[in-house]
Parts: C-alpha cells; structure tokens; sequence
C-alpha cells in the first residue's frame, strides 16, 4: 500500500506543470473520493457529501465570493437588481432581488400559494422542493438558529408540524410568508485573477409558501429576496460565523447600457472612498445625514428632519428603486432645483412630480446636488442620480425629479437612483459604509482576510461562461493547488 501511495503521490507531481501550464484550477479535475463497493450510502448523498468537502477544500485558499448582478434602476424597464443563486443538491438557479433593507434569503417553495409562474424579465423562474434536494433539512421550533428570526420578531414556531416559520411584511404592502430550511449555497471564489467556482457553504434561508402584493406580479417577478442585513439570519452573516467569508461586502450598480454591476463579499478598495458610520443598534443601514446642498449652498433644512429616532432617520436599500425625502426637506429641494434651472427649461407638474422640458443635455443645464453626512462624507449627485427621463420625442426631453415625497413620515430613502454608478461598501466590523463615483462597467480590486490571517487584494468583475480563460495562477496558488491534490490522493487511499 505504501508503494502504491508513493506512486500515486509522484504522478501527482509529474502531472501537475500540465495543470499549471493550462492556467486551470482543481474544480475543473473533477476530482471524487473512491467509493468501497459495499458502501450502504446512496450515491447521490455521497456526491454531495464530497461537493461539501470539495468547497471547504477550496475556502482555504483564501478570495472573495462574487456574484453575477443583472437589472437597472430604470422603472420603466426593470426597476431591480438581481442576482443568481445555486441552492441545494444538485444546485437549481434562483434569481433574486439584492436587497440590502432586509435580513433573510427566501425563494418560492414548490408548495407556493399565489407565487409567479412567469417573469417579463425573462428569466427563468424556479421553486425549491426541499424534498428534491440530498442536503436539504427543515429548521424545527427547536434549532438554535431559529431563534436568529425570533430575535427580530420575524419568526415563530408552527404548532403543527414544528417547523419554524416566518412572516414578512415590505414597504411596499407586499408580503410573504413560509418556513426556513438549511441547505447548500454553491457560489463562485475569486482568488488572484481566476475564478474558482463551486465552492459551497451550509446557509439557512426561507422557503415562501405564500406571497402577496407586487411579489405575485409576473412583469418583474424572481423568484425570492436575497436579504443583505446585519442580523443572524443574514446570508452575509452566516457565512462570516462560518469564516467563508468576512463581515464587508460591496456593490456597483450600473446605470446606463442595460445596468448589471459588480456584487462581492468583500472589500472593494478604491482611493477615493469616503466613510460614514452607521448608526448603531438600527435594524437598517440608517447613516446620519447631516444636510443638502445644490450647487454647493446648504438649503435651508432643520437638521432634526434627518435625525435617527423613533423610526426617523437616512436609510440606505437597494431594494428601493428611486429615492424618498419627508416634505420639510422634498420641498426645499425641489425649489432649489426648480430655481437653478428656470432661465434655461420649462418646469411642468407631470401626474404630481416636478418635470422640465429641455432640448439640451441635462449634464449642462441641472446643478449638481451633495449630500453631507456625519465625518465630513458628502456623496455628489450628478444630474441623472436624482433626475428621470420620462420621454424623448423630436429632441425635446422630459425629466422628472426622481426623489418622492414621503408625507407625515421623517424617513430618508436613497434607493438605486441614488446608488447607482457608485461603490459601496458595507464595513459590518467597523460599522461603517464608505461609497466612491465609479464606472461599475470596469472591474475592481477587492480586499479579503485569507485564512493565514494576511490581507489579499483580487481583482473582481462580472464572470460568465464566455469570460476570458483565467490568467496564470501566482505561485502561493499554485503551492495550494500542489496541497489540495495531494490531499484528496492520500484520501483516496485511506
């Protein structure tokens, strides 16, 4: 056995500069464990046992986990970002929204009452048959991660078949409700310049079996919430308690040319960033918004309007498509908008928002708009990050003020209309979100903890199947290639 082990071991080494030198990474060996012959197990649980195995493997070599975003804030096309996830075993395709003013992943379940059967998006929509799934398994009212919902009044315990359920209400009036299960998230690793995906992980997350209001609307339906929060329920903060991943993730939203963008676990690093701190002990992304300013003169607006109490204050949500100001701060606005641009467009009320016909670009007439936030960050608002086209006919345009007037409510929304052609990074550890203009078309450079405890920038972007082959491998990956193998040898012998 020793001289067959021996053996094995040297053709590794004699067949790895052949890996190397096709800038290829283990995931694409198919590499499997040996099964004895008299083994009881079904294959299908021993696939799924080796794919877990395979993608913890994998973790350690340390990069961030990237996800495909589709969609655009334009409410006349999309009105959504979203992004695909692979769930269970085999892994089935999910799209959905990016959310970052709510806690919990969900998807349609196979028993959905009221959920879409189809989508104008046109994708593909799914249902999770937990039953269909080998790794799949329900959360009964016992589980101690059950008690992650309970904590923020979201879950409950189903008397009658003791599974922990859920009920969610939106801002929107839309609701869903159903029971939580555990099972595999497959995702995609970047490490240096090249991709390794099928990396897994085990999360808990919503099986809806009810839906309500514009979630049951096929023009834009998906098939679930990829909730962003902070709380424990949060796939951002299970895969950190997991150490797949570290507390931060960051988004680029494009705007123009079909939208899409960049989505990632990790720290998107870029000179110009600037931070606020997040408020502490709020069940959103709520930062202190200090003032407003139109070409750069602070309007006159009470800074209580945007102070943080009792269900007050500035929140960041990308499951917001425009943006919301309370009235003593929308009408200010507005004005001082209005004010800016008379002498060079016609101001018109279209159906209740403010609009300007104008036959010249909008870059050359609007003023641009700054939000000022505690610790000295402002975030510049081009024209078209606070202004919507509503139609072009014989080169005459009307745009529309895009922010919303929220009225008796002292809440502060800045939805994807404001975000958009932006970094953001959401600093969970340091409690902070930091956000830079960005061309969300190009790629970024990411920062993430590796398991050495080390600091190591990746370069990230969109990856698909028509994406160009991986650069060559730096030589501390190629040193994890040579352990992995190695490593799932010596197993095959044992």
């Amino acid at each position: 056995m020793a001289a067959v082990l021996f053996s094995a071991v040297i053709l590794v080494c004699l067949l790895l500069p052949i890996a190397v030198l096709s800038y290829g990474f283990p995931a694409a060996l198919k590499l499997e464990r040996a099964v004895p012959p008299n083994h009881e197990m079904e294959m299908s649980q021993l696939k799924a046992r080796d794919r877990a195995r395979h993608g913890r493997l994998l973790q350690s070599l340390g990069g961030v986990v990237d996800f495909p975003v589709d969609g655009t804030f334009d409410p006349f096309v999309v009105g959504l970002y979203y992004t695909k996830l692979r769930l269970g075993s085999p892994p089935r395709d999910f799209y959905v929204q990016i959310d970052t003013g709510s806690d919990v992943l969900w998807v349609s379940c196979a028993s959905c009452n009221g959920c879409p059967q189809t989508s104008g998006l046109q994708i593909q929509l799914n249902y999770f048959d937990p039953g269909s799934s080998g790794t799949a398994t329900p959360i009964s009212c016992s589980d101690q991660r059950c008690s992650w919902g309970v904590q923020s009044s979201d879950s409950g315990c189903s008397v009658q078949n003791n599974l922990c359920a859920y009920t969610f209400q939106y801002g929107d009036g839309s609701g869903t409700s159903g029971y939580y299960v555990s099972d595999l998230l497959q995702f995609d690793m970047i490490v240096g310049s090249s991709l390794v995906p099928n990396s897994t992980a085990q999360v808990v997350f919503g099986c809806s079996t009810s839906q309500t209001g514009d979630l049951v609307k096929s023009d834009r339906a998906v098939d679930g919430i990829f909730g962003f929060g902070q709380q424990g329920m949060s796939v951002i903060s299970q895969l950190a308690s997991q150490a797949v991943a570290p507390r931060v993730f960051s988004h680029c939203l494009k705007g123009e040319n079909g939208g899409g963008g960049i989505l990632v676990l990790g720290e998107i690093v870029e000179p110009n960033m600037v931070f606020t701190p997040l408020v502490p002990s709020q069940p959103h992304y709520n930062v202190n918004l200090l003032s407003i300013s139109v070409n750069g003169q602070a309007l006159p607006i009470n800074p209580s309007v945007f102070s943080t109490s009792n269900g007050q204050g500035t929140i960041i949500d990308t499951g917001t498509t425009l943006a919301y100001l309370s009235e003593a701060a929308y009408v200010p606005f507005v004005e001082a908008i209005t004010n800016a641009v008379s002498q060079s467009v016609r101001p018109v009320v279209s159906k209740g928002s403010q609009c300007y016909v104008l036959t010249t670009s909008v870059a050359d007439v609007f003023p641009t708009v700054s939000l000022n936030f505690a610790g000295g960050a402002s975030m510049f608002l081009n024209p078209q990050d606070y202004l919507i086209q509503q139609n072009n006919v014989g080169g005459t345009a009307v745009w529309c003020i895009g922010f919303q007037r929220l009225q008796n409510q002292g809440i502060t929304i800045l939805g994807d209309l404001v975000l958009k052609d932006k970094i953001f990074v959401y600093d969970l550890v340091g409690q902070r979100i930091g956000w830079a203009n960005y061309d969300c078309s190009m790629s970024v450079n990411v920062s993430a903890t590796s398991s050495s405890g080390r600091s190591e920038y990746v370069n990230a972007g969109q990856f698909s199947d028509n994406a160009a082959a991986p650069q060559k491998p730096s030589l501390d990956i190629v040193g994890n290639i040579v352990l992995l193998l190695l490593l799932v040898v010596i197993n095959m012998f044992l």
